[in-house]
């Protein structure tokens, strides 16, 4: 059996998102077992996830997206899957598309797959965003990254067990891509709809473009080293 045979399970790192979760697990459930990380939530998004038939591992307090990533991680390493996919918990992935990562996966395309929103399609505040967040990155890594704050996702076992970031909020996902590729990982991509929702971001428009242009300079010294501290 080949590395990219076996189970393949479903992550959802979730905060304060009861509006959303118990339709995003119950969607997501008709393609992979769902583990839901409760990260500290204070509305009941924990529970709400278990009735919908996640298993969910809580934390106690709020520590950031790159700290329930980890946690996903880890528990997804212990079980022994094949891969994992990460989904947000806010309905802006569309679990329908979930087959287009296995697909990509099983066919031997990357070691991460990684869904690409169309720039075009997003509002315009994000779109910028985006876009010079992407020429910032590609600059960076010196390799094209078509969508870096995408977390859409699948990442195979041996990248789960390898790659754990550091960064506990958005950047953490960026901080992936460049430990991933320092590591020899193959990175692939897949298209994906571009969803927005009525509801509010948990992104801190200064501090969260101050930690992530930290990042982009972190990610230039790491490649031109060979080595991310």
């Amino acid at each position: 059996m080949s590395a990219s045979d076996g189970e393949i399970i479903a992550l959802i790192p979730a905060y304060n998102e009861v509006r959303y979760i118990a339709d995003v697990v119950k969607r997501t459930l008709a393609y992979a077992p769902v583990v839901v990380i409760d990260d500290g939530a204070t509305d009941g998004t924990g529970a709400a996830a278990a009735l919908a038939g996640a298993k969910v591992i809580a934390h106690a307090v709020n520590q950031g997206k790159g700290k329930a990533l980890n946690t996903g991680f880890a528990y997804a390493v212990q079980r022994g899957v094949a891969a994992a996919i990460t989904l947000d918990a806010d309905g802006q992935h569309d679990p329908d598309e979930i087959p287009r990562f296995i697909e990509a996966f099983r066919a031997g395309k990357g070691d991460i797959i990684i869904g690409q929103r169309s720039f075009a399609q997003m509002p315009a505040k994000s779109q910028f965003g985006n876009r010079v967040g992407t020429r910032l990155l590609n600059w960076a890594m010196g390799q094209p990254v078509p969508d870096n704050q995408s977390g859409y996702r699948l990442l195979s076992r041996a990248v789960m067990a390898k790659v754990r970031p550091s960064s506990t909020r958005f950047e953490a996902e960026v901080e992936i891509l460049l430990r991933a590729q320092i590591a020899g990982f193959k990175i692939a991509w897949v298209p994906i709809k571009t969803i927005y929702n009525d509801k509010k971001s948990h992104f801190k428009p200064v501090s969260d473009s101050v930690l992530f242009l930290k990042m982009v300079w972190r990610i230039w010294r790491a490649r031109v080293r060979g080595k991310f501290d």
